[in-house]
């Protein structure tokens, strides 16, 4: 194996995703939205819930720390939580309902009118995913999905931001980035002031 080769490789493409993505007017334009709808749900008082499937699960939970402890600035928390990290809660849901509500049950019992909620999908077709939508829709939740390319069943989702790949790693490295865009920007509009 060529490991020098076969990591330029990576990076390379890697890079041509984000290329792509900074191309594309309308991911940039809805990123930009998000980032403006996250920063009045804090304004007027509410929260953000994050959710996702495996890594999808991990970023979620990196988001949502991002947000509750501190991106770049010192300044205070953020109300936010990942609805993955609570295994008596998941697997109670798991058990007695099934994994389909994960995530709709917990969006029941934790959100509330003018939170946002954002599903992380590489696919945009889990179904725990899918169906949180309409507890979101139930409770007057903005929905948001950071998703890899179309179409995908979280297509009708509020907003939806898709990544222009369908390689699992590329899109996750750039969920990551829009993560990082989000939490930066929410931070930057509330306490670029105070530092």
């Amino acid at each position: 194996m060529q490991y020098l080769e076969t990591a330029k490789k990576q990076v390379a493409e890697s890079a041509r995703v984000k290329e792509a993505l900074l191309a594309d007017e309308t991911a940039m334009q809805t990123i930009a939205d998000v980032a403006k709808l996250l920063v009045e749900a804090y304004k007027k008082g509410n929260k953000s819930l994050w959710a996702g499937n495996g890594g999808s699960a991990a970023d979620a939970q990196h988001m949502a720390a991002e947000l509750v402890n501190k991106f770049t600035l010192n300044r205070r928390g953020l109300p936010a939580a990942a609805l993955t990290v609570d295994t008596s809660v998941l697997t109670a849901i798991g058990n007695d309902y099934g994994f389909h509500q994960l995530f709709s049950r917990q969006i029941d019992a934790l959100g509330r009118e003018g939170d946002v909620f954002v599903g992380i999908s590489t696919s945009g077709n889990s179904r725990n995913l899918a169906e949180a939508l309409d507890m979101c829709r139930a409770k007057g939740i903005v929905s948001v999905a950071l998703v890899g390319a179309k179409p995908c069943e979280m297509d009708a989702y509020d907003y939806v931001i898709h990544v222009p790949s369908t390689e699992t790693p590329r899109i996750q490295e750039c969920q990551t980035l829009i993560g990082h865009i989000l939490c930066g920007a929410v931070e930057q509009s509330l306490f670029a002031d105070n530092n």
